[in-house]
């Protein structure tokens, strides 16, 4: 591009885009079910401590590496690695990790579009998540609305479009989960459902269930795929990185543990499974709002949070994707846009139409395109993703150590201690490697 690099306007909107992107479906829709899935309290403990050893220093690393390049994911090895190298190449593996991404993303955001619409019409009754997914028309539809909602927005230039949308968003989303949570803390049976969420039962941990925590914190984060490192590129150099990773984390992950405070009490509440999978957002939250008082109100309240949540999320993906585009091709913001709402809206039918017309079962009956998509991302991309940027970072061979910790440490803020070397040069990538190998060998192929 020849024209001069976009900047955000301020630490507040850094802060809200790059949090807008870690939260999202992943928070909200993955985190409660995952947690149902895997045993309740014990996933919630490892998914923390997952999210402390190797979410904040990998986020760290990104932002460091798009703030030092001052580009995309695809451009910022290029002028950080040394004469020779191949690192770039893993650029173009993130960017396709992006597109992966919402080629299950946008129909999920379509979801919860839908669903909001249902309930503020008052037309909820019949909603039933099977039934929703197996209509094209709905799928294609309202993946549709996502994808034009997304790269309408960014159509115009960052701080008028992203950076405006996104704090408004980020706001009334924070607002809406707390009213909504203490509204399921109040429901009967709230007790029993919290004690499952918050309580470990360490006979429920085992090898799978650590790797599945592992896996949802570099989801939930968006990390492992170069999302976060175009906000990187888009600050100046004020704030120190590590300091500027714990907000954004802090603020992930209340916004998930209080997605999970707000199912389990009305799980248990409503004698619904825990366990029930993707499904355990839409059939359940619904069949809750409908069997309750002002049913129609909270569920309304509900999934406006969800799309709230999802399209933070897909405007910090969506932006990553033009960026490295625009970079590329020199394109500008409405023809770049044009180009990559089509190509991930084709992209997007594989899902869109995964559960009628365009049946695909990688992995045994029940599963469908977006389970691939998933774990070609959340299994693969994201945690051997963040194994080459700890490798990057930290070695002599890749950017090194000494520039990496300049970049971060540059500006206020809590900054990289000689004694988290270890930590982050050998500890990150050796337990993201023996667990992505674990991953492998254990999985249910089915």
């Amino acid at each position: 591009m020849n024209e001069k690099r976009e900047h955000l306007r301020s630490r507040l909107g850094f802060i809200m885009l790059s949090a807008g992107c870690a939260i999202g479906c992943g928070n909200v829709w993955k985190f409660p079910w995952m947690t149902g899935e895997n045993g309740g309290g014990s996933f919630v403990l490892l998914y923390i401590l997952f999210l402390i050893l190797l979410g904040l220093p990998t986020m760290t690393m990104e932002f460091a590496m798009g703030r030092a390049a001052q580009a995309s994911v695809t451009g910022m090895y290029k002028k950080l690695q040394k004469p020779g190298s191949k690192w770039n190449i893993h650029g173009f593996f993130a960017l396709a990790g992006n597109i992966a991404l919402m080629c299950f993303y946008t129909v999920v955001t379509g979801w919860m579009i839908y669903y909001f619409i249902k309930f503020v019409t008052g037309k909820s009754s019949g909603l039933g998540f099977v039934t929703m997914i197996s209509n094209p028309f709905v799928n294609i539809v309202y993946m549709l609305i996502a994808v034009i909602i997304g790269y309408g927005i960014l159509c115009f230039k960052l701080q008028g479009g992203l950076e405006r949308v996104t704090k408004y968003l980020m706001v009334v989303l924070l607002i809406l989960i707390l009213v909504l949570c203490v509204h399921s803390l109040f429901l009967p049976g709230a007790k029993e459902g919290l004690s499952f969420y918050l309580i470990p039962d360490f006979s429920k941990i085992n090898g799978n269930v650590i790797v599945s925590a592992m896996n949802q914190a570099f989801f939930s984060l968006s990390i492992g795929i170069g999302a976060m490192a175009i906000f990187g590129s888009y600050i100046g150099k004020d704030r120190s990185l590590l300091g500027e990773s714990v907000n954004v984390i802090l603020l992930d992950t209340f916004v998930a543990i209080m997605a999970g405070f707000i199912i389990f009490p009305a799980c248990f509440s409503f004698d619904i499974e825990v366990n029930s999978g993707p499904s355990l957002l839409f059939d359940t939250m619904a069949n809750v709002f409908n069997n309750m008082k002002g049913g129609r109100i909270w569920g309304s309240l509900f999934f406006l949070f969800m799309v709230f949540a999802a399209l933070s999320t897909e405007l910090g993906v969506f932006e990553g994707i033009l960026a490295s585009v625009r970079e590329l091709t020199g394109w500008k913001r409405p023809v770049g846009c044009i180009v990559c709402a089509t190509v991930i809206s084709i992209l997007s039918l594989t899902t869109a139409l995964g559960y009628s017309v365009f049946r695909f079962q990688p992995f045994g009956k029940g599963s469908a395109w977006l389970d691939f998509w998933d774990f070609i991302v959340s299994t693969h991309l994201l945690p051997l993703g963040a194994f080459v940027f700890s490798i990057f970072c930290c070695n002599k061979f890749g950017w090194g150590w000494d520039n990496f910790v300049a970049e971060a440490n540059s500006g206020k803020g809590l900054k990289i201690q000689k004694w988290m070397k270890p930590v982050f040069q050998y500890a990150v990538p050796f337990l993201i490697l023996c667990l992505y190998i674990y991953g492998l060998i254990t999985y249910d192929w089915k």
